[in-house]
């Protein structure tokens, strides 16, 4: 009698569980398209707005300016790219690779005594 009564109940949790997990799934993933759609067009759509009204303030057309923002010279990127590899390349210091060991002259340490690792009885 108790055997069948907890399988129902695990029968019934188990479509219960189904039903949570496909939800929780769901819930997930429209949050992630949620997100990725505020990066993508609100957030885009909020700054190109703003650089517009930003554009018309100065009296400059704004799909001149658009464009403006948009290109660089190559003098531009190769000056850019040259910085990038000097800087990425003083990183890191020279050293000899020769490694020297140094001899102690007292043998003796009392860390490494065995009188002191033996037990007095």
């Amino acid at each position: 009698m108790n055997w069948i009564h907890l399988a129902g109940a695990a029968a019934a949790l188990d479509s219960l569980t189904w039903t949570i997990v496909v939800v929780g799934i769901g819930i997930v993933f429209l949050s992630l398209l949620i997100v990725y759609w505020f990066f993508r067009y609100i957030l885009t759509f909020i700054l190109n707005f703003r650089f517009r009204s930003f554009a018309r303030k100065k009296g400059i057309d704004p799909a001149e300016a658009l464009t403006a923002k948009t290109i660089q010279s190559g003098e531009e990127n190769a000056a850019i790219a040259m910085a990038l590899y000097q800087y990425f390349n003083e990183l890191h210091d020279v050293e000899s690779g020769v490694v020297t060991i140094k001899r102690v002259s007292r043998h003796y340490s009392p860390w490494s005594s065995k009188l002191y690792n033996m037990k007095n009885l």
